[in-house]
């Protein structure tokens, strides 16, 4: 036949053993904390998305990282103020439209979006065209 349980009181329960324990040093206690952190998968995949995140990042903005640079030095070569750059090349052309300001000017420019070709042209097809003078 079946027993039928008998319930526990502080009178039957079994007594715990008693063991010694060794005390544990602050370093192995360090190391198993980070071990347990760095073992679990919740930073795993954290630091998965937060690196692909990055990688995002860094894919989208790098035809502006690259064309500033060149804005940069275009500007430092000719004196002139550099103002900003597009995000991105809007016409596919590997060139990115950038803005300088020369002698009270806003020159209209184009600067590369490659690392092999860092450097800006001027956009004379947009230009602002001089006021002439008219001579009497």
């Amino acid at each position: 036949m079946s027993e039928i349980p008998t319930e526990q009181t502080p009178a039957n329960l079994p007594t715990p053993e008693t063991t010694t324990e060794t005390s544990i040093s602050p370093v192995e206690n360090l190391k198993n904390t980070l071990g347990n952190i760095l073992s679990s998968w919740k930073l795993k995949v954290g630091l998965a998305v937060a690196v692909l995140f990055g990688v995002f990042l860094l894919t989208f903005y790098w035809q502006h990282i690259i064309a500033v640079v060149g804005m940069k030095s275009w500007s430092a070569r000719s004196g002139a103020k550099p103002i900003e750059c597009m995000v991105r090349d809007t016409n596919n052309d590997e060139y990115v439209s950038c803005s300088a300001l020369l002698d009270q000017q806003i020159v209209p420019l184009e600067c590369s979006s490659s690392l092999f070709n860092i450097g800006c042209r001027v956009n004379y097809g947009t230009a602002a065209p001089n006021p002439r003078r008219m001579n009497p």
